[in-house]
C-alpha cells in the first residue's frame, strides 16, 4: 500500500465530525465499549421446567436450559415453537416465581389454555 493510501485508511478509521470535541470522544470510546461489552453472550443458564394445566398437551420433554439474559417472552415464544402453536392460539403461562427461583434453581413455568388461576 503507498503511504497516501495508509493515511487516508487512518484517518476515515478515526475521522471524527468536525463539530466533536475531545470530551465527546471519549464518551464515544466509552458507549462503544459498553455496547460491546452487551454485545457479548452471556454463558450462565437457567433450567425452566414447564408443567401443563387444565386441558393443555402434555409435553414429552419438560426441561429446557435457556440463557439467563433472555426475557420471559422468549420462553413463551419457546414453548409455542414446542407446542406447534400459533400467536393466534391462546396461551396462558404462570410463574409462581416470578421474581425468585425454587429451591433447586429451576424455573418452573404452568401453562394452559385458558386463565386456570384466579
Amino acid at each position: 500500500m503507498s503511504e497516501a493510501e495508509t493515511t487516508s485508511s487512518e484517518a476515515t478509521a478515526h475521522q471524527l465530525p468536525p463539530w466533536a470535541t475531545a470530551a465527546q470522544t471519549d464518551i464515544n470510546d466509552e458507549a462503544l465499549a459498553a455496547l460491546e461489552t452487551y454485545k457479548k453472550r452471556d454463558p450462565s443458564k437457567v433450567v425452566v421446567r414447564f408443567k401443563a394445566v387444565g386441558n393443555a398437551p402434555i409435553m414429552k420433554q419438560n426441561f429446557y436450559k435457556i440463557t439467563a439474559s433472555n426475557r420471559f417472552q422468549a420462553v413463551i415464544q419457546f414453548l409455542r415453537k414446542e407446542l406447534g402453536w400459533k400467536s393466534g392460539d391462546p396461551l396462558v403461562c404462570f410463574s409462581r416465581w416470578v421474581f425468585s427461583f425454587c429451591t433447586d434453581g429451576h424455573l418452573i413455568v404452568n401453562y394452559s389454555t385458558t386463565a386456570a388461576w384466579g
